[in-house]
């Protein structure tokens, strides 16, 4: 397994150090922090492949830092928080969060949504066939993994991107939220409403001139999602 390194950033140290000692036992390379601000010092300074974030911490919190965060890098977060209600999620996924795990959790539950993400985050855009897709100005670039659209690059986090290729490589093709949610998280699809439909207005904010009248993806009431061909 390739050692990947993992920033665990909490106010709660014995979280923290419990966290540690877990993605220890799985390889994994841990840097800690105790806020945002902290993290994001370390992000600076040392290459780091995914970042666990809890939601509320002082100096700086974790939706603050994962905007700042969103800024500079598309590493997959894996937001934490003692909230269980659905806005706190959206609100964390909006800004550009990957998953969202409740406390208290059970870590190896956490274990294997790290290994999710950072299986994604490493594969993200490799699938076999045509490397090279434009429709009617979107253009999809497989091996350098980029978006354009009208010639111009759109920064995407890893999330957004499966979502899109996944989309534009069925273009035509109507997915429902369940379905969208199982080939791009890869696990069954639970509550999927809220945290697809989170990401798919984050893609529409950045590829369509007019989010509100979609030029590229398409709503298909009842039944979900699709780019035109």
């Amino acid at each position: 397994m390739a050692k990947f390194t993992v920033l665990v950033a909490d106010d709660d140290k014995e979280i923290r150090d419990g966290i540690e000692i877990y993605l220890k036992n799985e390889g994994y390379s841990v840097l800690k922090a105790a806020d945002g601000k902290e993290a994001l010092d370390l992000l600076q300074t040392n290459e780091v492949h995914l970042l666990i974030l809890d939601i509320m911490m002082p100096n700086m919190d974790g939706i603050t830092a994962t905007f700042k965060i969103r800024e500079m890098q598309n590493i997959p977060i894996i937001m934490l928080s003692a909230k269980a209600e659905d806005t706190d999620k959206i609100h964390g996924l909006s800004v550009g969060a990957d998953d969202y795990v409740t406390k208290p959790f059970h870590p190896l539950e956490l274990m294997a949504r790290v290994k999710s993400q950072l299986r994604r985050y490493v594969q993200f855009g490799t699938y076999e066939g045509q490397k090279k897709i434009e429709i009617d100005g979107l253009a999809l670039d497989e091996d350098a993994k980029e978006l354009s659209v009208d010639g111009k690059p759109v920064k995407l986090t890893p999330i957004e991107y499966k979502i899109t290729e996944l989309l534009m490589k069925n273009a035509g093709r109507v997915f429902s939220i369940n379905e969208i949610y199982e080939r791009v998280w890869n696990e069954e699809a639970y509550n999927a409403e809220n945290i697809v439909a989170v990401h798919i207005r984050k893609i529409r904010e950045k590829i369509e001139a007019d989010p509100k009248n979609p030029r590229y993806v398409k709503v298909v009431w009842g039944i979900g999602y699709k780019i035109e061909k």
